[in-house]
């Protein structure tokens, strides 16, 4: 199909792929419909960082479907504004907001049990909630913060929850990055772990590892529950509060071409409303497409056995004492 063939040519150009260039051809190639006339009555969504960025922008698009919102964020406030601000037009319930802090393991081992114990069944769990830091900062449990938030305290969210998911055989979405093509998969244990030291410390990479490590347990994280349906994604380069705050030198470059928030969010809704993700559990989107994982030989390489298997060990420890408490 000429849209194939187009969409492989923008992927393999990374510039025009990741761009709102990306997003125009293939939506208007492939003729994609409006998530937001989806009907998701009597669905439960669970979202997390819904009041900025990506995460307000899927509130908005998934308001009007009928589903139950379920809205994880660290600001009671912000996230009561975000209610408000659909609150016409939403056609289901009134969202509801659970306060985490998602690098916060015990914070998040609480808001899960209330979630569990709420919503017997889960439709879908986005996990959207993160930031890209500049300097080193700790969780309270002391793990660095870019993977206390992106990789670690999703992991708990995820474990806590998975007999809901699985009694309504939901799917799990997890906001990746493009920026993890970069980043090799490390090889943790033994003293080692996902987190760059303060002496080394550079957040744009620490950033990209987490992200590469979500990919990977996204991946196993389908082996192991086949009963529910897990998809990562990345949203190309969009216009957030994050990038501005983040990365401005990018910004400024970069925007006559960054995609609004409401492209960056579509793939995101659409995964988590679509009737039947079109592919295998465990694959990476972009523009509602499977994506390759690696685009670079030395990635691939280091993304062995050893190291997915120890990745799943090691979080698994380290939310351990924060599952039943």
């Amino acid at each position: 199909m000429m849209s194939n063939f187009v969409s492989s040519l923008l992927d393999t150009a990374i510039v025009p792929g990741f761009s709102r260039v990306g997003f125009f051809v293939r939506s208007r190639l492939n003729h994609w419909d409006q998530v937001s006339s989806y009907n998701l009555t009597n669905k439960v969504i669970v979202i997390t960082g819904p009041t900025s960025g990506l995460g307000k922008e899927c509130v908005r698009i998934l308001a009007p479907t009928g589903a139950q919102l379920v809205l994880v964020a660290r600001n009671k406030e912000k996230c009561e504004d975000v209610i408000a601000s659909v609150r016409d037009i939403c056609t289901g319930p009134d969202p509801v907001c659970v306060v985490a802090e998602m690098g916060d393991l015990h914070s998040v081992g609480m808001a899960a049990r209330e979630i569990a114990t709420r919503f017997p069944q889960i439709s879908a769990l986005v996990h959207n909630a993160g930031a890209l830091l500049n300097s080193r900062e700790e969780s309270p449990q002391g793990l660095e913060q870019t993977v206390a938030s992106h990789v670690v305290g999703p992991h708990l969210l995820t474990t806590v929850l998975m007999p809901n998911l699985r009694a309504a055989q939901g799917r799990v979405v997890t906001v990746s990055s493009g920026g993890m093509y970069s980043a090799e998969l490390p090889m943790v244990g033994h003293g080692r772990t996902l987190e760059m030291r303060a002496d080394n410390y550079n957040g744009t990479k620490q950033y990209a590892i987490a992200k590469r490590a979500q990919v990977t347990l996204n991946e196993l994280w389908a082996k192991q529950e086949p009963p529910v349906q897990f998809a990562c994604m990345h949203p190309g380069w969009a216009d957030t509060p994050g990038v501005q705050d983040s990365i401005p030198r990018f910004r400024q470059i970069t925007r006559p071409i960054l995609r609004t928030v409401a492209e960056g969010a579509d793939t995101i809704t659409w995964l988590a409303a679509v009737t039947v993700i079109p592919g295998a559990s465990g694959s990476f989107w972009s523009d509602r497409e499977v994506r390759p994982t690696h685009k670079l030989p030395s990635t691939r390489r280091k993304d062995t056995r050893d190291a997915r298997e120890n990745l799943w060990q090691w979080c698994n420890e380290m939310i351990a004492p924060f599952i039943s408490e």
